[in-house]
């Protein structure tokens, strides 16, 4: 495009996506770039493939409506963070497939039928991945790397799992209703028992790796191919130090009710394996509730604001305008110990720069974490 020349309608929609995923996330500039140009150029398909649209004698019109919806649904991803976005997505879709992913050979259990709804959609989480490069003609090796890239992926995969396929006789019916109806077609008798054999711990033979898989695929909610490596070591790191930091507390009850919770099982079971009753239950979630906010604001704050990508070099995971109104509400002394911290200093060296006790600067830190926490996420 030459200087004078104005721009299109594509490139207004893509500048357009560039200055609100700027204001609302902290992503680099590449990937600001490299994620508003593939919605935009979809949107731009899609507005030429519609007859309704072209028709609508209002195209632009209509590309900002649909820019302006993906837009939102790739925030909403990106504001529930890496593993909640993939937790929300994992939901809505075994939801939708849930009925139709059930063996006709065998009467399956509600468990069974989990591992199935698992497998299936690993799958589809790939098959959405390769819609993806295919559609925006990226290379066949291209994986989410950042959170604006996963979010992007996850919010694609909702919409290609929910774009209506036109059958005989003028139906229609969701994309990922017709894989899950073949996929259940093609289980086998034999693989729904091995299944069930595996959850009970009845496998004939090499027992011990069938229930170890099906413990694995429980707890991988999505599939590594979309996520960061560096972001599930930081998860897994960021599990084992805490549950050493309640044992460590003399808080069993609360790593095994963790533990637990890793597994996503419902709370009647948890209660069941726990041996509690509802009420002592809701204690129990309280008292590690407690502890939870107590390891993720004191003792391993580094650590859970890097897997969270909001550590101090990042403005405790606040875009630049929430970081300017952030500083403005703190007193002195806080500003004074936040500028101390982006400067690498510890707690001791801290202490006597502003003429507290450790145990004060400490504090002061966990008040000022708690406050950024909740501003951050009102």
């Amino acid at each position: 495009m030459s200087q004078h020349e104005p721009p299109n309608d594509r490139q207004r929609v893509e500048t357009f996506l560039i200055e609100n995923f700027q204001a609302k996330t902290t992503a680099s500039a590449r990937s600001l770039q490299t994620v508003s140009a593939r919605i935009a150029e979809e949107v731009e398909r899609t507005c030429t493939q519609s007859d309704r649209i072209q028709a609508s004698n209002d195209v632009f019109g209509w590309a900002m409506k649909l820019a302006t919806h993906r837009l939102h649904q790739v925030l909403r991803y990106h504001d529930a963070g890496s593993r909640g976005a993939r937790l929300e997505l994992h939901s809505k879709l075994s939801a939708i497939v849930y009925r139709y992913i059930t063996p006709m050979q065998v009467q399956s259990s509600y468990q069974a039928r989990l591992l199935l709804i698992e497998d299936f959609l690993q799958g589809f989480y790939v098959e959405s991945l390769n819609a993806l490069r295919r559609e925006a003609q990226i290379d066949v090796s291209y994986s989410p790397r950042s959170l604006l890239e996963l979010s992007e992926y996850i919010a694609f995969t909702e919409r290609y799992a929910k774009r209506r396929i036109s059958l005989s006789r003028g139906r229609s019916q969701q994309l990922i209703v017709l894989r899950a109806q073949t996929f259940a077609q093609h289980q086998p008798p034999e693989h729904s028992m091995d299944i069930e054999q595996a959850i009970e711990g009845r496998s004939e033979s090499d027992g011990n790796a069938w229930q170890e898989a099906s413990r694995s695929r429980v707890r991988d909610r999505l599939s590594e191919a979309t996520v960061e490596s560096n972001d599930g070591l930081l998860r897994q790191k960021v599990i084992e130090e805490l549950i050493a930091y309640l044992e460590a507390s003399d808080q069993h009850e609360c790593a095994d009710y963790f533990v637990l919770r890793l597994q996503d099982l419902p709370t009647h079971e948890i209660e069941a394996i726990l041996g509690l009753t509802p009420r002592e239950r809701d204690y129990l979630q309280q008292r590690f509730k407690y502890h939870l906010i107590r390891f993720a604001l004191s003792h391993h704050w580094e650590l859970v604001h890097q897997w969270l990508d909001a550590d101090i070099e990042k403005n405790l995971g606040m875009t630049l305008a929430q970081w300017e109104k952030f500083q403005d509400r703190l007193d002195e002394t806080q500003v004074h110990l936040l500028k101390l911290k982006h400067e690498g200093l510890d707690d001791a060296a801290i202490a006597r720069r502003l003429g507290l006790t450790l145990t004060q600067t400490k504090k002061a830190w966990f008040e000022l974490l708690k406050l950024a926490w909740e501003f951050r996420n009102r």
